[in-house]
């Protein structure tokens, strides 16, 4: 009986805000692996365990949630000013496809931590006890993310008293800033509009329709809809969506026409070569609600509710990238976002998602009638899980 060798890929399993992913450093990967391409793609998917038709990735290290099936790959930055660069890959879970797209802005908390420890930042720059600022280049929409990094007695502070909702064990904060998410050269709204109608197909029983919808590109490309349009109250868990296959099948219809409007792709038929962008989202006023954990949230202690959707489902907290369009539509008057939130000019919101809560911040601006937005800003943090090597077949690749 035939059979190949395993080989051994070092490696560092973190937790950035509320997902998980394997790190590499570019070096370290076999070299074939360390350039764009098919032995890429093909070696992240046998790390993490895809494609898995059971949907559970037990031959892997993923987790079998969008939140859990992620890669990131780190180097020392080629961009001047910049400390380090990160690409980031959605590793889909029952298919062969991994989805370069966008970011994933939950992993950014960790990307600042990983690279001071992988000696990625210049030794002058990390302070023997304080705060380091990580300059991330972020490789797959080429745009700057600050990570401000605790350090105590030289090395990474992981653990501290900051919660974040979604995560069981308080840890250290990670400030994380958006620089300019949007360039001034280009457009935040597609269309021009704050607001769309959207020609929504038929699906199953469900009928065409038009939704009103922001289609906001801040963060990452991003489709809100006011949930009372699409028959939900917005304080929906993950069950009352995951489990309903009808329902799912709408948001995808929702996701695709949106991505045409968009112009992220020219037909409906490429939205599933693109899992991983653009977002769907729906947003209602505030109200009390009871969150997967069982903790009461009362809606004088939030602004709005939201809940996003990633690889074709509900999010159990809300992505990193989709917080970022949370607060810059939020900031910008006639925006469903802005309006559930209460209307008006803010430069924070307060937001509902299904495991609590969370406060992102922007400043968006309009130039020569474009909106454009400085930065989002919002806390997260990391931890190490473990590290070593992670172990494929080495005809894997």
């Amino acid at each position: 009986m035939s059979s190949v060798p395993q080989v051994k890929i070092p490696a560092t399993y973190m937790r950035g805000g509320t997902s998980k992913g394997v790190f590499f450093n570019l070096t370290d990967l076999p070299e074939r692996c360390q350039i764009a391409g098919q032995a890429r793609d093909n070696m992240l998917l046998r790390v993490i365990g895809s494609p898995d038709l059971y949907g559970k990735q037990t031959d892997g290290m993923g987790g079998a949630t969008s939140s859990t099936s992620k890669t990131v790959i780190l180097a020392k930055s080629a961009v001047v000013d910049h400390d380090v660069d990160y690409l980031f890959g959605q590793v889909a879970i029952d298919k062969a496809f991994v989805d370069w797209s966008g970011n994933c802005g939950n992993l950014t908390a960790a990307v600042g931590s990983f690279a001071i420890m992988s000696d990625l930042v210049d030794a002058s720059r990390i302070p023997e006890n304080g705060v380091c600022t990580v300059r991330i280049w972020q490789k797959n929409i080429n745009k700057t993310i600050i990570a401000r990094v605790p350090i105590t007695d030289g090395q990474v502070q992981e653990t501290g008293d900051f919660e974040l909702d979604g995560v069981t064990f308080p840890a250290a904060e990670v400030p994380v800033e958006f620089i300019a998410p949007v360039d001034p050269s280009e457009a935040m709204f597609p269309t021009g509009n704050v607001v769309d109608e959207l020609d929504v197909p038929a699906v199953g029983n469900f009928k065409a329709v038009k939704y009103k919808v922001t289609m906001i590109s801040a963060g990452i490309p991003t489709i809100f809809l006011n949930a009372e349009d699409i028959g939900y109250t917005g304080t929906e868990l993950q069950d009352a969506i995951n489990n309903d296959e009808a329902a799912l099948a709408r948001f995808e219809t929702i996701r695709a026409a949106g991505a045409v409007k968009m112009g992220l792709i020219n037909d409906v038929s490429e939205a599933a070569a693109r899992q991983h962008t653009p977002k769907v989202a729906f947003v209602s006023t505030a109200k009390d609600y009871l969150t997967s954990s069982g903790k009461t949230v009362f809606s004088a202690d939030i602004d709005l509710h939201v809940r996003a959707l990633s690889m074709g489902k509900l999010h159990h907290a809300m992505m990193g990238t989709a917080a970022v369009a949370i607060g810059t539509a939020a900031a910008i008057s006639g925006t469903l976002v802005n309006l559930a939130a209460g209307g008006g000019e803010r430069e924070a919101v307060v937001f509902g998602h299904p495991s609590g809560t969370l406060k992102v911040g922007a400043q968006a601006s309009k130039i020569d009638g474009m909106w454009t937005v400085n930065k989002a800003i919002m806390s997260r943090s990391a931890r190490v899980l473990m590290e070593g090597w992670v172990r494929i077949p080495a005809d894997s690749f």
